[in-house]
C-alpha cells in the first residue's frame, strides 16, 4: 500500500497532492440527515459500501443504525467482513467456480447474501455448500440484470426453496437508472413503474405460496421515493455520505434531503501557461471523469475544463481571482465511487487540520 500523503495534525495546505479528502464535519452531517429523513418509517438501512470500499466508513453507518452493509464484488466483502462486518449483501450475480468458492469460505465467517437471475448460477451455488441469503434480482428498469415478474423468476424462488443452506431472502429492486434523472418528477414516475413491479412479483410469488420476506433497493437519489411507496423494506443508499458533482445536477426537493459534499480532490496550481489557463496535478488518474469533469470547490469562474493522465486544465473567467503557482485547490470529483477506487487513503480533516486517515481497503478489489 502507498504511504499516506498526509500525517494525523497536519494543517491542510501542507497534504501532498492529489490527495482524497473527506470532509468530517460534512460527512457526520449526512450521516444524522439519512437516519432524520426516515425518522417514523418502518425501514431497514444497508448502506453501499461500493462507494467508500472503507471498513472505518462501514463501522460507523453500522454505528448510525444500519443493518449491514452492500458490496459489488466478492473481493469487496472479502476486505469488509476481515474488518469486523458480520453482515453483507452482494448486490450482484456472482458466476464462476473461483469466486463461488471465495464466496462458500466467506459464508462461514459472516450472514452473507448474494443475487441470483438464473437456474443454473444458483445451482453452482447451491453445489458450493455455502450458507446463504438468496436474492432474486428483479427487473424495475435498470436494464442490466435481472429477471422480469414471470415463470423464470418464479423458478427460481422454488429452486432455492429445495436447499437445506440457501434461504430465500426476497427481492433485489434497485433502478440506478432513476437515480441520476434530473427532474423530480421523472424520477418519481420511475420508482412508481418499478413499484408495480414489485408488488406484481411478491402477489405472483403469493399466489404460489412463498413468501418474500425482504425488498431491498434504492440509492441516494430516489430513497425517500422507495420509503414512501411502502414496497420496499430495506434500502440502499451509497453515496449520501460524499455526494458528488453529478448528483449536485439532479433536483432535489421533497421528500428527499440535501446533502452535503463531503469529498474532494485537493490538488496543487503546477503551471500558468496563459493567463486565461492554469494547470493542476489532479488529471485522469486522480479523478473519475466518466459522469463529468470535476468542479472547482469556492472558486468563481474557474472551470475544470479538460484532462490528461497526470494534469487537469482550468480555464480562468476574466473576472475570477486567479491562481497562483502553488496554490491548493479542492475539487469535487464527478462521479465519487470510481473516483475513491483511485486512492489508497483519506485523509480525513475537519477545520484545517488533518484528524484521522482512513485506509480505503477494498481498492481495486474488483473480483
Amino acid at each position: 500500500m502507498i504511504r499516506p500523503p498526509a500525517q494525523v495534525g497536519q494543517a491542510l495546505h501542507d497534504v501532498d497532492t492529489p490527495a482524497l479528502l473527506l470532509d468530517l464535519d460534512a460527512f457526520e452531517a449526512n450521516l444524522r440527515t439519512l437516519r432524520e429523513s426516515l425518522a417514523g418509517h418502518a425501514v431497514r438501512v444497508r448502506p453501499h459500501a461500493k462507494t467508500h470500499k472503507c471498513a472505518d466508513i462501514a463501522k460507523l453507518q453500522v454505528a448510525a443504525g444500519a443493518v449491514g452493509v452492500c458490496c459489488q464484488k466478492v473481493s469487496e466483502a472479502e476486505v469488509l467482513v476481515e474488518a469486523g462486518i458480520e453482515d453483507v449483501l452482494v448486490t450482484n450475480e456472482v458466476v464462476g467456480a473461483p469466486k463461488i468458492a471465495r464466496l462458500a469460505e466467506l459464508s462461514k465467517r459472516a450472514r452473507l447474501g448474494v443475487c441470483v437471475d438464473d437456474l443454473s448460477n444458483l445451482r453452482a451455488i447451491a453445489q458450493s455448500g455455502a450458507k446463504l441469503d438468496l436474492y432474486i434480482e428483479l427487473e424495475v428498469g435498470m436494464r442490466r440484470c435481472g429477471v422480469e415478474a414471470g415463470e423464470a423468476l418464479l423458478a427460481l424462488a422454488t429452486e432455492i426453496h429445495r436447499y437445506d443452506h440457501l434461504r430465500f431472502a426476497g427481492l433485489q429492486a434497485y433502478h440506478g437508472r432513476a437515480q441520476h434523472v434530473r427532474s423530480m418528477a421523472e424520477r418519481r414516475l420511475a420508482i412508481g413503474e418499478a413499484k408495480e413491479k414489485v408488488l406484481a412479483t411478491k402477489a405472483l410469488l403469493a399466489k404460489n405460496g412463498i413468501q418474500c420476506p425482504t425488498v431491498t433497493g434504492a440509492g441516494s437519489g430516489t430513497y425517500m421515493l422507495e420509503v414512501e411507496a411502502a414496497a420496499w423494506d430495506e434500502i440502499q443508499p451509497g453515496s449520501y455520505v460524499f455526494m458528488d458533482a453529478d448528483y449536485a445536477k439532479n433536483e432535489w426537493a421533497a421528500p428527499l434531503p440535501r446533502f452535503q459534499h463531503a469529498l474532494f480532490v485537493l490538488t496543487t496550481v503546477m503551471s500558468r501557461p496563459a493567463p486565461e489557463r492554469a494547470i493542476v496535478d489532479a488529471g485522469l488518474k486522480a479523478s473519475s471523469v466518466d459522469s463529468g469533469m470535476p468542479t472547482v470547490w469556492g472558486r468563481p469562474g474557474l472551470v475544470y475544463g479538460r484532462a490528461s493522465d497526470e494534469h487537469g486544465s482550468l480555464e480562468i473567467a476574466g473576472d475570477a481571482a486567479p491562481p497562483q503557482l502553488g496554490d491548493k485547490l479542492f475539487l469535487v470529483p464527478g462521479h465519487c465511487d470510481p473516483t475513491v477506487n483511485l486512492y489508497d487513503w483519506y485523509v480525513c480533516f475537519r477545520g484545517a487540520r488533518v484528524e484521522a486517515l482512513w485506509s480505503i481497503g477494498a481498492r481495486g478489489a474488483v473480483l
